[in-house]
């Protein structure tokens, strides 16, 4: 009856999960990818498509090529042997809502779960927060729950539920009476199935609390945090808190109440003045997941952190009137993970203006127009490949939510 599966397992103990942790970090609006990880110059007899190409050239670190924009170069320069670039994915179309869908989910009808709600439903649904988000496309197709983890403050009075409404001496009796209660069913000889179910949820809820309480001590007190970024540039306000989410998945992971987390950075939708807006919130996606490696790192879960990147489209080839740049249905994802044979490579291609090419999905190579062989990268063959790379391809939930008749990109060899 709409009940979440999730809510019928009792809670898993923090200590019990050994796996990977996948980060999924949404741009949301529409990232101009020509001024990140597949960058255009300007072409003799077309429109100007990037500024920055009037007086600079694409650089590279390893095998990525990437635009000399915002603060690429160091971000590059650092991660791009942990890195999968995948260009020319094409959204099929301009509409945020469903290039947010098709995108997140893989699929551009509504419907089909996140690649994290598919992600900690199949390897750890029991978990007090297993699936966290920070805002974005968050669905879950029922196969698990996500936490909008929106302040710590509010996390604390989950964790110490007494807070200020009672005192140390009634909330002392409030656990007395609550285990006095679960003593006394214990030692019934005759518990209805029902009873016996409350019990063990009631025994579970324990460890869960644990779990949660040791995620809260972790979080530092707020002087300590990543602070949120403000700015101004021109009529337009810009936001971001990627930073601090990147601290606090990392603390949930490392604390055993999660597995999967979506950040969220918004404003890519940069119709006007599309440079300013765009140098500032690449500048802070860079410094958030560099942020995010580095913390994961202090905490030794970095060699099980996965890192999937991406946008609800690109932006166009030129500019409008406004200096800004519209809806392009051609973007990008990248994935990252360290010391893997996949990584320090860029798949997929577009041409000098940014449109997809064909691509065999066998030999990853770029195939003409009608060569059967070939076909647009599209996002439902990212979340399938990450499906498989993830050993959720067969679980309950993607057997509930197939891709079917899609092809099958060798992205991870």
């Amino acid at each position: 009856r709409g009940t979440c599966p999730g809510f019928r397992l009792p809670f898993a103990h923090a200590a019990d999960y050994r796996g990977k942790y996948l980060v999924v970090v949404q741009a949301d609006g529409g990232w101009d990818v020509t001024s990140f990880c597949d960058p255009k110059v300007n072409q003799e007899g077309h429109e100007i498509i990037n500024r920055w190409a009037e007086h600079d050239e694409p650089r590279q670190a390893g095998n990525i090529r990437y635009a000399p924009f915002a603060n690429n170069g160091e971000f590059f320069d650092v991660h791009h042997d942990k890195m999968l670039v995948i260009n020319g994915v094409d959204a099929q179309t301009n509409s945020h809502t469903a290039g947010v869908v098709h995108n997140w989910s893989g699929r551009i009808a509504e419907g089909f779960p996140t690649l994290t709600a598919l992600f900690a439903s199949q390897l750890a649904p029991a978990l007090p927060l297993s699936y966290i988000s920070f805002g974005g496309y968050a669905e879950t197709g029922r196969l698990t729950r996500y936490t909008r983890l929106a302040s710590p403050d509010l996390l604390r009075n989950v964790a110490y539920p007494k807070g200020e409404f009672l005192t140390e001496e009634a909330w002392r009796a409030v656990e007395a009476h609550r285990q006095a209660q679960a003593d006394l069913m214990a030692e019934s000889e005759r518990l209805l199935p029902a009873q016996e179910w409350n019990l063990h949820l009631y025994r579970s809820s324990l460890e869960a609390s644990e779990s949660l309480r040791a995620f809260a001590d972790a979080i530092p007190p707020e002087d300590q945090l990543e602070q949120p970024d403000d700015i101004v540039l021109g009529n337009h306000n810009y936001h971001s808190e990627l930073a601090r989410q990147a601290q606090l998945a990392v603390l949930a992971f490392k604390t055993g109440v999660a597995v999967s987390a979506d950040l969220f950075l918004g404003f890519f939708d940069t119709h006007a003045e599309n440079d300013p807006g765009q140098r500032w919130l690449l500048g802070k996606l860079t410094y958030a997941v560099d942020f995010l490696w580095n913390h994961a790192e202090e905490h030794d879960i970095a060699d099980e952190l996965i890192v999937v990147i991406g946008s609800d489209f690109g932006r166009t080839n030129k500019y409008n009137e406004d200096r800004g740049k519209d809806h392009w249905p051609y973007g990008s994802f990248i994935v990252m993970e360290k010391g893997q044979r996949w990584t320090n490579r860029v798949v997929g291609e577009t041409d000098e203006l940014h449109h997809a090419y064909n691509i065999d999905p066998a030999t990853l190579e770029r195939v003409g127009d009608n060569d059967p062989r070939g076909t647009h990268i599209y996002p439902k063959h990212v979340h399938q490949a990450l499906r498989k790379y993830l050993g959720i391809e067969n679980s309950p939930g993607a057997q509930r939510f197939p891709f079917n008749n899609t092809e099958d990109f060798a992205f991870f060899g």
